[in-house]
């Protein structure tokens, strides 16, 4: 497939508007290429994505995470490794490209997918809080129940649970990675739990002191990106080879 081309349609889809105004997203490593045939999917690129990358023969990286969140002459003069990485790319021939703050915010995009999967009906999404989505469960659930069925639904083998609000729950919100400072605005839409990641110690306390329920789950819920994407780029063109890497794993948990 010509390479503009699937950049087009994938823009329209998650275009970077929708991104917010710290994110870095788009070609990472360049330039474009004519044609692209084979696409490997990962949540971030580092040294393990490239091997993968080189031992699949990919003309193309999709990822979520910006490979260079920043300014890039900053980072490839401040940051040898990410220097040496973005050296070894270019010379290998390879696009690197990012949906980042895109994906989350568009329809379609992190938010849904992590709605859907928890099975959430009736989800709204807010112009004013684009990454955040709103939904019912089927039938109210107690808290526990709720917490439990969540994190096997996610694939997360943890969660941070702040229990300050109502023991029954019908009304869910969610924002995939780092979007805990939407707490406030999913409690005054009518959330009975909010679910993100990445809390901060002081939103932590607010969120205790205004009494509600949170929990709180690893950054790499995000993984979703990956399969999902796959599907996106195969109702563009079935024709592409698509490759996935998932190697990132959540930390280990230590109880004293």
């Amino acid at each position: 497939m010509k390479t503009r081309a699937l950049i087009k349609k994938l823009s329209n889809l998650y275009p970077k508007h929708l991104s917010e105004s710290y994110d870095h997203v788009g070609l990472m490593v360049g330039p474009l290429k004519s044609e692209v045939q084979r696409v490997l999917l990962a949540l971030d690129y580092d040294e393990t994505v490239y091997e993968e990358a080189r031992k699949q023969n990919v003309e193309m990286v999709i990822t979520h995470h910006p490979f260079l969140f920043g300014k890039r002459n900053f980072i490839l003069k401040n940051n040898p490794e990410k220097s040496s990485l973005y050296k070894k790319s270019q010379e290998a021939g390879l696009m690197v490209y990012a949906f980042h703050t895109n994906f989350d915010n568009a329809i379609n995009g992190m938010n849904d997918f992590l709605s859907k999967k928890l099975g959430l009906v009736n989800v709204t999404n807010y112009p004013l809080y684009p990454g955040l989505r709103i939904g019912d469960l089927r039938e109210t659930m107690e808290r526990e129940d709720f917490v439990k069925m969540a994190l096997k639904k996610l694939e997360v083998p943890y969660g941070l649970l702040l229990d300050y609000g109502t023991k029954k729950i019908q009304k869910v919100g969610i924002v995939g990675g780092a979007g805990s400072f939407y707490w406030k605005e999913a409690k005054e839409l009518g959330a009975d739990i909010f679910i993100s990641g990445d809390v901060p110690h002081h939103a932590r306390r607010d969120m205790v002191n205004a009494g509600v329920n949170y929990l709180d789950i690893p950054h790499e819920v995000e993984r979703i990106f990956i399969e999902s994407f796959k599907e996106i780029l195969l109702k563009i063109d079935q024709k592409l080879t698509i490759f996935t890497l998932d190697h990132e794993r959540e930390p280990r948990v230590i109880i004293s």
